[in-house]
Protein backbone atom coordinates (compact mmCIF):
# COMPACT_ATOMS: atom_id res chain seq x y z
CA UNK A 1 0.00 0.00 0.00
CA UNK A 2 0.99 3.55 -0.51
CA UNK A 3 2.40 5.05 3.24
CA UNK A 4 0.73 8.62 2.72
CA UNK A 5 1.57 10.32 5.56
CA UNK A 6 -1.26 12.15 6.95
CA UNK A 7 -1.41 16.52 6.50
CA UNK A 8 -1.01 16.99 10.14
CA UNK A 9 2.35 15.17 10.57
CA UNK A 10 3.19 17.15 7.18
CA UNK A 11 1.99 20.64 8.62
CA UNK A 12 3.80 19.99 11.98
CA UNK A 13 7.33 18.69 10.43
CA UNK A 14 7.13 22.10 8.01
CA UNK A 15 7.02 24.40 11.03
CA UNK A 16 9.61 22.44 13.23
CA UNK A 17 12.01 20.58 11.13
CA UNK A 18 14.92 21.49 8.85
CA UNK A 19 14.91 17.76 7.85
CA UNK A 20 11.62 17.05 7.38
CA UNK A 21 11.01 17.60 3.83
CA UNK A 22 14.18 14.87 3.40
CA UNK A 23 12.59 12.58 6.18
CA UNK A 24 9.29 12.79 4.57
CA UNK A 25 10.30 11.87 0.70
CA UNK A 26 11.86 8.90 2.29
CA UNK A 27 9.22 8.03 4.71
CA UNK A 28 7.06 5.60 1.48
CA UNK A 29 9.96 3.40 1.52
CA UNK A 30 11.13 2.75 5.01
CA UNK A 31 7.94 2.14 5.63
CA UNK A 32 7.44 -0.53 3.05
CA UNK A 33 10.96 -2.18 4.28
CA UNK A 34 10.15 -1.42 7.88
CA UNK A 35 6.70 -3.72 7.16
CA UNK A 36 8.45 -6.31 4.95
CA UNK A 37 11.60 -6.73 7.33
CA UNK A 38 9.18 -7.55 10.12
CA UNK A 39 6.67 -9.76 7.31
CA UNK A 40 3.78 -7.51 9.04
CA UNK A 41 0.75 -7.21 7.32
CA UNK A 42 -0.59 -3.59 6.84
CA UNK A 43 -4.33 -2.40 8.35
CA UNK A 44 -4.07 1.14 7.75
CA UNK A 45 -2.04 4.18 9.02
CA UNK A 46 -3.75 5.60 11.58
CA UNK A 47 -5.50 9.35 10.62
CA UNK A 48 -5.00 11.87 12.14
CA UNK A 49 -2.44 10.49 13.59
CA UNK A 50 0.51 12.41 15.76
CA UNK A 51 2.52 15.51 14.89
CA UNK A 52 5.88 13.72 15.15
CA UNK A 53 5.43 10.47 13.47
CA UNK A 54 3.81 8.02 11.50
CA UNK A 55 1.63 5.23 12.76
CA UNK A 56 0.35 1.93 11.24
CA UNK A 57 -1.26 -0.40 12.28
CA UNK A 58 -0.33 -3.98 10.79
CA UNK A 59 -0.71 -7.54 12.44
CA UNK A 60 2.65 -9.62 12.77
CA UNK A 61 3.02 -12.92 10.62
CA UNK A 62 1.03 -15.09 13.47
CA UNK A 63 -1.47 -12.65 13.26
CA UNK A 64 -1.42 -10.30 16.30
CA UNK A 65 -2.39 -7.00 16.37
CA UNK A 66 0.57 -4.16 16.69
CA UNK A 67 1.28 -0.76 15.72
CA UNK A 68 4.34 0.36 13.53
CA UNK A 69 5.73 3.60 14.61
CA UNK A 70 8.11 5.74 12.14
CA UNK A 71 9.92 9.36 13.32
CA UNK A 72 12.23 11.19 12.30
CA UNK A 73 16.04 11.06 14.00
CA UNK A 74 14.99 14.65 16.08
CA UNK A 75 12.15 13.13 17.78
CA UNK A 76 14.58 10.43 19.31
CA UNK A 77 12.58 7.50 18.80
CA UNK A 78 15.54 5.56 20.23
CA UNK A 79 14.83 7.24 23.36
CA UNK A 80 11.07 6.45 23.06
CA UNK A 81 12.27 2.90 22.43
CA UNK A 82 14.76 2.31 25.82
CA UNK A 83 12.13 4.69 28.02
CA UNK A 84 9.43 2.03 27.10
CA UNK A 85 11.61 -0.76 27.59
CA UNK A 86 12.65 0.13 31.23
CA UNK A 87 8.93 0.74 32.05
CA UNK A 88 8.37 -2.59 30.44
CA UNK A 89 4.99 -2.11 30.08
CA UNK A 90 4.11 -0.70 33.39
CA UNK A 91 1.60 2.41 32.74
CA UNK A 92 2.60 2.50 28.95
CA UNK A 93 2.44 0.42 25.97
CA UNK A 94 4.75 -2.20 25.45
CA UNK A 95 7.72 -2.52 23.11
CA UNK A 96 7.51 -5.82 20.92
CA UNK A 97 11.45 -5.82 19.93
CA UNK A 98 14.47 -4.73 21.94
CA UNK A 99 16.42 -3.11 19.13
CA UNK A 100 15.97 -2.53 15.36
CA UNK A 101 18.60 -1.28 12.77
CA UNK A 102 15.81 0.92 11.00
CA UNK A 103 14.71 3.23 14.41
CA UNK A 104 10.83 2.27 13.48
CA UNK A 105 9.17 1.26 16.56
CA UNK A 106 7.13 -2.09 16.83
CA UNK A 107 4.28 -1.79 19.40
CA UNK A 108 1.76 -3.33 21.30
CA UNK A 109 -1.74 -2.46 19.55
CA UNK A 110 -4.03 -0.12 22.09
CA UNK A 111 -7.31 1.14 20.62
CA UNK A 112 -6.06 4.25 18.79
CA UNK A 113 -9.06 5.98 18.60
CA UNK A 114 -10.02 6.21 21.84
CA UNK A 115 -7.64 8.14 24.31
CA UNK A 116 -8.50 9.30 28.09
CA UNK A 117 -9.68 12.40 26.88
CA UNK A 118 -12.94 10.78 25.69
CA UNK A 119 -14.23 10.92 29.34
CA UNK A 120 -15.82 13.78 31.19
CA UNK A 121 -12.67 16.29 32.11
CA UNK A 122 -12.61 15.38 36.19
CA UNK A 123 -12.71 11.80 35.21
CA UNK A 124 -10.25 12.12 32.65
CA UNK A 125 -7.83 14.17 35.04
CA UNK A 126 -7.90 11.46 37.12
CA UNK A 127 -7.22 8.49 35.30
CA UNK A 128 -4.53 10.59 33.60
CA UNK A 129 -2.40 11.38 36.78
CA UNK A 130 -2.99 8.44 37.77
CA UNK A 131 -1.01 6.54 34.47
CA UNK A 132 1.56 9.21 34.82
CA UNK A 133 2.32 8.26 38.47
CA UNK A 134 3.45 4.40 37.40
CA UNK A 135 5.48 5.93 34.77
CA UNK A 136 7.88 7.71 37.91
CA UNK A 137 10.69 5.31 38.03
CA UNK A 138 14.31 5.84 39.18
CA UNK A 139 16.06 6.07 35.16
CA UNK A 140 18.26 2.90 34.73
CA UNK A 141 22.19 2.43 35.60
CA UNK A 142 23.92 4.57 32.98
CA UNK A 143 20.98 6.07 30.95
CA UNK A 144 21.53 8.48 28.38
CA UNK A 145 18.14 10.34 28.59
CA UNK A 146 18.09 14.01 28.12
CA UNK A 147 17.77 15.95 31.60
CA UNK A 148 15.23 19.08 32.61
CA UNK A 149 17.84 20.70 33.07
CA UNK A 150 19.15 20.45 29.29
CA UNK A 151 16.06 20.18 27.74
CA UNK A 152 14.68 23.61 29.51
CA UNK A 153 18.03 25.21 28.88
CA UNK A 154 17.59 24.50 24.79
CA UNK A 155 14.26 26.14 24.97
CA UNK A 156 15.28 28.89 27.60
CA UNK A 157 17.70 30.51 24.92
CA UNK A 158 14.74 30.27 22.27
CA UNK A 159 12.59 32.32 24.51
CA UNK A 160 15.28 34.85 25.70
CA UNK A 161 15.53 35.73 21.55
CA UNK A 162 11.82 35.88 21.42
CA UNK A 163 11.70 38.24 24.65
CA UNK A 164 14.72 40.67 22.83
CA UNK A 165 11.89 41.28 19.74
CA UNK A 166 8.59 41.21 21.23
CA UNK A 167 8.30 43.57 24.20
CA UNK A 168 4.35 42.09 25.23
CA UNK A 169 6.35 38.52 25.14
CA UNK A 170 9.00 39.20 27.49
CA UNK A 171 6.76 40.43 30.21
CA UNK A 172 5.95 36.50 30.86
CA UNK A 173 8.85 35.26 29.40
CA UNK A 174 10.92 36.64 32.59
CA UNK A 175 9.29 35.38 34.84
CA UNK A 176 8.85 32.11 33.39
CA UNK A 177 12.87 31.74 33.33
CA UNK A 178 13.25 33.16 36.68
CA UNK A 179 11.05 30.07 37.79
CA UNK A 180 12.83 27.96 35.84
CA UNK A 181 16.43 29.39 37.56
CA UNK A 182 14.63 28.53 41.20
CA UNK A 183 13.40 25.27 40.57
CA UNK A 184 16.89 23.86 39.38
CA UNK A 185 18.78 24.97 42.28
CA UNK A 186 17.03 22.38 44.13
CA UNK A 187 15.16 19.64 41.65
CA UNK A 188 13.64 17.35 44.61
CA UNK A 189 14.31 14.15 42.78
CA UNK A 190 15.75 12.27 39.54
CA UNK A 191 13.02 10.07 37.43
CA UNK A 192 12.34 9.14 34.38
CA UNK A 193 9.75 11.50 32.99
CA UNK A 194 7.28 10.51 29.92
CA UNK A 195 8.28 14.00 28.90
CA UNK A 196 5.00 15.50 27.18
CA UNK A 197 2.28 13.84 28.63
CA UNK A 198 -1.33 15.11 28.30
CA UNK A 199 -4.52 13.56 28.11
CA UNK A 200 -4.46 13.00 24.27
CA UNK A 201 -1.16 10.73 24.98
CA UNK A 202 -3.39 7.61 27.41
CA UNK A 203 -4.74 5.42 25.15
CA UNK A 204 -7.23 2.22 26.48
CA UNK A 205 -5.79 -0.61 26.25
CA UNK A 206 -6.45 -4.41 26.65
CA UNK A 207 -4.22 -5.64 29.64
CA UNK A 208 -4.85 -2.33 31.81
CA UNK A 209 -7.45 0.47 31.27
CA UNK A 210 -5.64 3.09 30.03
CA UNK A 211 -1.90 3.16 28.99
CA UNK A 212 0.69 5.86 27.84
CA UNK A 213 1.87 5.89 24.82
CA UNK A 214 3.82 8.74 22.85
CA UNK A 215 6.78 9.67 25.32
CA UNK A 216 9.71 11.84 24.44
CA UNK A 217 11.58 11.25 27.70
CA UNK A 218 13.70 13.12 30.58
CA UNK A 219 15.14 12.83 33.63
CA UNK A 220 14.06 15.15 36.29
CA UNK A 221 11.35 15.70 38.67
CA UNK A 222 7.70 15.01 38.82
CA UNK A 223 6.53 18.39 38.70
CA UNK A 224 7.89 18.76 35.82
CA UNK A 225 5.98 16.25 34.00
CA UNK A 226 2.57 16.93 35.55
CA UNK A 227 3.21 20.45 34.79
CA UNK A 228 1.91 19.82 31.04
CA UNK A 229 -1.41 18.19 32.31
CA UNK A 230 -2.18 20.96 34.26
CA UNK A 231 -3.22 23.33 31.05
CA UNK A 232 -5.12 20.46 29.71
CA UNK A 233 -8.13 21.71 27.38
CA UNK A 234 -7.00 24.94 27.67
CA UNK A 235 -8.94 26.12 24.60
CA UNK A 236 -12.10 25.32 27.67
CA UNK A 237 -10.07 27.13 30.15
CA UNK A 238 -9.90 30.42 28.43
CA UNK A 239 -13.81 30.52 27.21
CA UNK A 240 -15.05 30.65 30.30
CA UNK A 241 -14.60 33.45 33.00
CA UNK A 242 -13.52 30.45 35.88
CA UNK A 243 -10.50 29.79 34.00
CA UNK A 244 -8.60 30.98 36.59
CA UNK A 245 -9.80 29.83 39.38
CA UNK A 246 -10.56 26.37 37.79
CA UNK A 247 -6.68 26.67 36.84
CA UNK A 248 -5.89 27.31 40.52
CA UNK A 249 -8.07 24.05 41.50
CA UNK A 250 -6.54 21.84 39.08
CA UNK A 251 -2.82 22.46 40.54
CA UNK A 252 -3.70 21.69 44.37
CA UNK A 253 -5.91 19.00 43.12
CA UNK A 254 -2.82 17.25 41.06
CA UNK A 255 -0.49 18.10 43.17
CA UNK A 256 -2.65 16.89 46.27
CA UNK A 257 -2.90 13.10 44.43
CA UNK A 258 0.09 12.58 43.47
CA UNK A 259 2.18 14.37 46.23
CA UNK A 260 4.00 17.10 44.42
CA UNK A 261 4.89 20.54 45.77
CA UNK A 262 1.95 22.81 44.21
CA UNK A 263 4.63 25.62 43.71
CA UNK A 264 6.77 23.79 42.38
CA UNK A 265 4.30 22.62 40.07
CA UNK A 266 2.87 26.30 39.21
CA UNK A 267 6.10 27.48 38.52
CA UNK A 268 6.92 24.60 36.16
CA UNK A 269 3.37 25.23 34.68
CA UNK A 270 4.33 28.72 33.91
CA UNK A 271 7.69 27.99 32.41
CA UNK A 272 6.22 25.42 29.82
CA UNK A 273 3.32 27.30 29.21
CA UNK A 274 5.19 30.24 28.27
CA UNK A 275 7.83 28.38 26.61
CA UNK A 276 4.97 26.66 24.36
CA UNK A 277 3.23 29.72 24.02
CA UNK A 278 6.42 31.38 22.53
CA UNK A 279 7.28 28.12 20.36
CA UNK A 280 3.70 28.67 18.56
CA UNK A 281 4.42 32.29 18.00
CA UNK A 282 7.60 31.37 16.27
CA UNK A 283 6.50 28.54 13.88
CA UNK A 284 3.47 30.92 12.75
CA UNK A 285 0.41 29.44 15.59
CA UNK A 286 -0.57 33.03 16.60
CA UNK A 287 -4.23 31.49 17.85
CA UNK A 288 -2.03 28.67 20.02
CA UNK A 289 0.10 31.29 20.99
CA UNK A 290 -2.49 33.52 22.18
CA UNK A 291 -4.31 30.87 24.24
CA UNK A 292 -1.37 29.67 25.57
CA UNK A 293 0.27 33.10 26.83
CA UNK A 294 -3.07 33.93 28.35
CA UNK A 295 -3.12 30.93 30.51
CA UNK A 296 0.26 31.72 31.04
CA UNK A 297 -0.50 34.85 32.43
CA UNK A 298 -3.09 33.39 35.05
CA UNK A 299 0.22 32.18 37.07
CA UNK A 300 2.79 34.24 36.76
Amino acid sequence: MAFEPPPRLVRALGETAPDGDHWLAQLPTAAERAVAARELTVERVQVPGGRSSLVVLVRQPDGTPAVLKLAPPRARPESERAALAHWAGRGAVLPLETAADDGALLLERLHPDVSVRSLPEAKALLEAAGTLRRLWVAPPAGHTFETVAERTGRQAVAMRASARTDPETAALVEPALAAREELLAGPPEQLLLHGTFRQSKVLAGERMPWLAVGPDPVVGESAFDLARLVRDRVEDLIATSSGPATTRRRIKRLAESLDVDQERLRGWTLFRAVESGVRALRVGRPKDAELLLEFAGWLS
